[in-house]
């Protein structure tokens, strides 16, 4: 397929759903135009069944409004990624453009059950990266192997770009290394991404966490937005490209709008008033919990979110209304649940002040 998301691909798939989205669906981020609904791959079985199910919603998602798609090498043991890339096939058979669509992925996990063994076989042996490199026996940013992994991921997808490239869970490092460690190894990961990028492999680049953000200073997996977009700029100046994070956010864990986790100077501030001050894009993960939140919410929920049929969609219209949150991804591996989701795309967002007042309260 093409090499990758466009400003003019991704504004004529916007145009082409113009008689069906409403007002606010769409957002402009990373100089492209992204849907405030992303899918999400994280779970499922790794088997035939399901690496077919998923490619039938992925395919119904695009079809309806959703052109932001999330991945990770690690998912599924690298199924959801040729899940995605047989998707992509199938659409670009139906008249879609690869340049319209947003493609999401991460490195970071070890894409293998055993971890050690995949490490010294395809990593160490090859003299990309050192055993010492794997932290947690399953987790390593040696840029020899996120290199190997991208190569790895744009295999699977059948892509030569991906969109943005995600350091997953860096926090993950904090159990065996301390804090200015990691900073050195996410400097050398930044230099490596910024050479992928000039190559034309990768778009942007992140980070994609679960902890990281959403802890407060002193917590020991905390991770400084500040000092992650500084270390960017010593590595490529004001041109870098580490432009995009990705947290968990939802009805449960509203951390990045109403938290103070971030600081800029030494002012406290959510992440997501970090994000806009230093320019970054931000995604929400998990928004519906794993399914946690589809049924049983508050009648305050209810209440605020009227004229929708299930739990599922009124916590989905809540993560992807909250202000500065460029799109809410939700696992969809069912056809089902992507039209269930799909019923939002015509519904303009929650102002933000209804979002702010429900998750405050």
């Amino acid at each position: 397929m093409g090499s990758g998301a466009t400003s003019a691909g991704t504004a004529a798939y916007a145009q082409r759903l113009g008689g069906t989205a409403a007002a606010g669906h769409f957002r402009a981020a990373l100089g492209l135009t992204a849907s405030s609904i992303g899918l999400g791959t994280y779970l499922g079985r790794e088997d035939d069944a399901t690496d077919r199910s998923y490619r039938e919603a992925i395919e119904t998602a695009v079809a309806g409004g959703i052109n932001v798609l999330d991945t990770a090498v690690s998912y599924r043991r690298q199924r959801s990624e040729r899940a995605i890339g047989a998707a992509l096939a199938a659409l670009t058979a139906r008249g879609f453009t690869r340049e319209e669509i947003v493609v999401s992925t991460k490195a970071g996990y070890v894409p293998a059950a055993d971890a050690a063994s995949y490490f010294q076989r395809e990593i160490v042996s090859r003299d990309l990266a050192r055993p010492a490199d794997l932290v947690a026996g399953c987790h390593s940013l040696a840029p020899g192997y996120l290199r190997h992994q991208l190569e790895t991921s744009l295999r699977n997808l059948g892509l030569r770009t991906v969109d943005v490239l995600h350091l997953h869970n860096p926090e993950q490092q904090l159990d065996e290394v301390p804090p200015d460690a990691l900073l050195g190894r996410l400097r050398s990961a930044f230099e490596m991404l910024e050479r992928e990028v000039a190559d034309g492999r990768v778009g942007a680049y992140g980070t994609a966490t679960w902890n990281g953000y959403r802890v407060r200073p002193g917590h020991s997996e905390w991770l400084s937005l500040e000092t992650l977009v500084q270390t960017a700029q010593e590595v490529a100046g004001n041109a870098h490209h580490f432009k995009v994070v990705q947290l968990p956010f939802s009805l449960a864990m509203p951390e990045a709008l109403v938290a103070p986790t971030q600081t800029l100077g030494r002012t406290p501030v959510s992440l997501l008033a970090a994000a806009r001050e230093l320019g970054i894009t931000v995604m929400g993960s998990a928004s519906l919990m794993q399914g946690r939140l589809a049924r049983g919410l508050p009648l305050p929920v209810g209440a605020a979110v009227a004229g929708l049929e299930t739990d599922g969609q009124r916590a989905l219209q809540v993560a992807r209304s909250a202000p500065g949150l460029t799109t809410a991804l939700v696992g969809m591996s069912r056809v089902a649940h992507v039209r269930e989701n799909l019923a939002l795309v015509g519904r303009p967002p929650l102002p933000p002040e209804a979002v702010t007042a429900l998750l405050q309260g």
